[in-house]
């Protein structure tokens, strides 16, 4: 199969777009079609959605997966000749509450190797399979133990997660006079599964809590607005520890929410892919055991 084909539809899906593809490869967007359609015409399928943004089929995810993995070979055996323009791109895709804490050793490691691109995508820890199963990520942080296919997982711990608000939501809630199904709540976005999980733990309507949601989609973000009262949430134990002992923020009830995180991986004989694994797992070691 032609690596260049090859190159270039990994180049569509990354970008969304024929044009900018060409832009970003050099050749007119003419080219870009001619040789996408000489790859169709060689494998017999269709593989790419052209839609806005273009997408790869389901045909289409199993070249993208080889043409990624074609591109971090390459990347990797220039750098280890010496190519101080080459960087290994390291494409992965982890949550934000992570991303804000216990992960960031790993970048400090990364940065280290000097032979690195760490390209992040931010994504919720029960979604980022999906990236994986496209190829659009090498590895990923994800709630999911089983590995998806051509893939390793790996457990690397625990995240607790308590609601919280300020101290007199809390002594209003303490005292009977606000319930789960009247105080205002603050979730990540619309998908937000922890939130899902802690309103179906609490035996609230979810209908009904929907309506009072805040969306905050930032880790930071998020904590400051429940710093600020616009409503309960539940953060981490890593960010909430400190301002629930000084008491600027409250617990609600007892009950932790328990997140098991695994670091899923390609199986790929790679020693930056190595390298990198390496990190999460000492990084993780922070992480509550299960």
């Amino acid at each position: 199969m032609n690596p260049v084909h090859l190159e270039t539809l990994l180049t569509i899906v990354d970008e969304g777009s024929f044009e900018v593809a060409a832009a970003v490869l050099g050749i007119s967007p003419s080219a870009v079609s001619q040789r996408i359609k000489a790859l169709e015409s060689k494998t017999g399928r269709v593989l790419l959605r052209r839609a806005s943004p273009v997408t790869a089929t389901e045909a289409g995810e199993v070249l993208v997966q080889a043409a990624r993995r074609m591109a971090l070979v390459q990347a990797e055996t220039l750098a280890q000749l010496g190519d101080s323009l080459t960087r290994v791109p390291l494409t992965i895709a982890i949550n934000d509450d992570s991303l804000a804490t216990w992960f960031k050793p790993v970048i400090a490691d990364i940065a280290k190797q000097r032979s690195a691109a760490l390209r992040i995508r931010i994504e919720d820890e029960a979604r980022s399979l999906a990236l994986l199963r496209r190829g659009d990520v090498l590895g990923a942080i994800t709630r999911e133990s089983t590995p998806v296919a051509g893939c390793e997982s790996t457990f690397v711990g625990t995240m607790l997660y308590k609601a919280v608000a300020t101290p007199d939501i809390a002594a209003a809630f303490h005292a009977g006079e606000s319930t789960w199904e009247t105080m205002p709540l603050i979730g990540y976005g619309p998908n937000d599964q922890i939130l899902d999980d802690a309103i179906r733990d609490r035996f609230v309507d979810p209908q009904s809590a929907r309506a009072r949601v805040s969306q905050i989609p930032s880790s930071e973000g998020y904590l400051d607005a429940v710093r600020v009262g616009l409503g309960w949430g539940l953060v981490s134990q890593a960010q909430a520890g400190g301002l629930i002992a000084s008491g600027e923020l409250a617990v609600l009830d007892e009950k932790p929410l328990r997140i098991d995180l695994y670091w899923q991986r390609w199986q790929l004989e790679s020693p930056m892919l190595g390298q990198l694994t390496e990190a999460v797992l000492r990084a993780a070691k922070t992480l509550a055991p299960r």
